[in-house]
């Protein structure tokens, strides 16, 4: 990483952002899954997207700050109005896109994400039985082995799995590791389900009865420490490969997260810079330092510098130590980019 931007990056810990390598932009506010253990699309009936000229004004911000990464989150980024022009504007830049995506509509747009993305994440929560019931949808593996078959069937293209483990599909992890190569996944990811937090559409957290729905119990957070001791044993090779992209000692965090969420040790201490070095923006404008905090503004409003860096911005990173903050000791999606290590 060239110098002056390993200066920046240690400038920003302590006041104004000049750099910022990742943006996350959730284009689309609905979603085509009703995900046990997710909200967004409980706010279906109200849609809310953000256009290409809502764009249009930040994106001398992007140039500038150095913005190499824009992944399209959502909701499902694949049901915006427009989301390849959207798509080409971010291109001007040269930035990579990643799209993140239920699955569900891959295939009816294979040949236009080929052309506008350089990776898909898909969620897989399972296998096929187990994925088709978390996600509460007909045919819900059906069309997601459909989609990344017809990504794939267009030559080379990067497409990824992320599986969320919860009570119900905890056990099945080897299970979902074959199906991420019968899925013909360049990769499968896992973390623990946010039960804590008022993300995803969520008005306030869940009450300790709705995050019991998804959180393990004391019996079951036991069994998941052996599942996960007999899994990283089995799939050494795929440890190894790095086909799983956790470490063991990173997957080992999982049922010590439930765990912790019972009371009966210390969250895993996370290591995040991301309120540092990205930002995400929400489908109304909203932008945060990362998917957990309290908003700092709103593009419709200010410009993404001036959210970035405002007095209220630079206070909250000054003042953030990740290892004692009650939202980050928490957090199940964390980001660590290592200045040293480059992009």
């Amino acid at each position: 990483m060239p110098t002056r931007i390993l200066k920046y990056l240690v400038a920003s810990r302590g006041g104004r952002l000049r750099y910022l390598p990742v943006v996350v932009l959730m284009p689309h506010s609905r979603c085509n899954c009703k995900c046990v253990m997710c909200d967004i699309w409980k706010g279906n009936q109200e849609k809310r997207e953000l256009t290409s000229d809502d764009l249009a004004p930040h994106l001398e911000t992007f140039r500038r700050f150095r913005t190499r990464h824009v992944v399209l989150s959502g909701g499902e980024p694949l049901m915006h109005s427009n989301l390849w022009s959207f798509c080409q504007a971010l291109k001007t830049l040269g930035v990579r896109i990643s799209l993140l995506s239920t699955g569900l509509l891959l295939k009816d747009n294979a040949s236009q994400i080929r052309a506008s993305c350089d990776e898909v994440i898909v969620s897989v929560d399972g296998s096929r039985g187990i994925h088709n019931q978390i996600r509460r949808i007909p045919q819900a593996y059906e069309k997601l082995e459909a989609g990344v078959q017809a990504l794939k069937a267009g030559g080379r293209f990067r497409v990824t799995g992320r599986c969320v483990l919860q009570r119900d599909n905890y056990f099945d992890l080897s299970n979902i590791v074959e199906s991420a190569r019968a899925l013909a996944l360049d990769q499968i990811s896992f973390l623990a389900a946010d039960v804590s937090s008022s993300a995803f559409n969520r008005p306030q957290p869940w009450s300790n009865e709705r995050a019991s729905e998804i959180a393990l119990n004391d019996e079951e957070v036991v069994r998941f420490k052996n599942v996960m001791e007999d899994f990283i044993k089995v799939h050494s090779r795929e440890l190894e490969s790095g086909f799983i992209a956790e470490s063991a000692d990173k997957l080992r965090r999982l049922p010590a997260y439930y765990s912790a969420i019972r009371g009966r040790n210390d969250f895993p201490q996370n290591r995040c810079n991301a309120p540092w070095v990205s930002a995400v923006v929400e489908a109304d404008g909203t932008v945060r330092p990362c998917f957990f905090h309290k908003a700092l503004g709103n593009i419709h409003q200010h410009s993404l510098d001036a959210i970035l860096n405002s007095p209220e911005a630079i206070t909250f990173r000054r003042q953030l130590d990740v290892k004692s903050d009650p939202v980050c000791k928490k957090c199940v999606c964390t980001l660590y980019l290592n200045p040293r290590a480059g992009l």
